[in-house]
């Protein structure tokens, strides 16, 4: 059972890592490098998820779940408290981006709290 909890772990882990490399390179994919506070944003971001991720990789602690979860939350509001919610392409990356990074945070917490809903 515990091993089929840390697999569940290392996937939710792999998700964020693979998210934080899609968030990194997204202002080229998406055209918005020429500005400066939606690039900025993703790349800091997509650097901090990564390193938690790695982290979470090497040894779980929860509290980098929830790390992660403020992150992708800051993802989805960061558009308007940043002023770019009028660029289609940033703000639909980090809207989508941010829910999913949220959903993977989410999946771990709820994980840690009920380890039987995987029997």
């Amino acid at each position: 059972m515990a091993s089929a909890f840390m697999k569940g772990k290392r996937t939710q882990d792999w998700a964020n890592l693979l998210l934080a490399a899609c968030l990194f390179v997204s202002p080229w994919i998406f055209g918005f490098t020429a500005e400066v506070m939606p690039s900025w944003n993703a790349w800091i971001v997509a650097v901090l998820l990564g390193v938690l991720a790695t982290a979470a990789l090497s040894i779980f602690a929860e509290w980098e779940e929830w790390a992660n979860l403020v992150l992708g939350l800051w993802l989805i509001a960061s558009p308007w408290l940043l002023g770019f919610g009028a660029n289609a392409n940033a703000m639909w990356t980090d809207v989508v981006l941010g829910v999913l990074v949220v959903a993977a945070s989410l999946w771990a917490v709820w994980d840690v709290h009920h380890p039987h809903a995987h029997a």
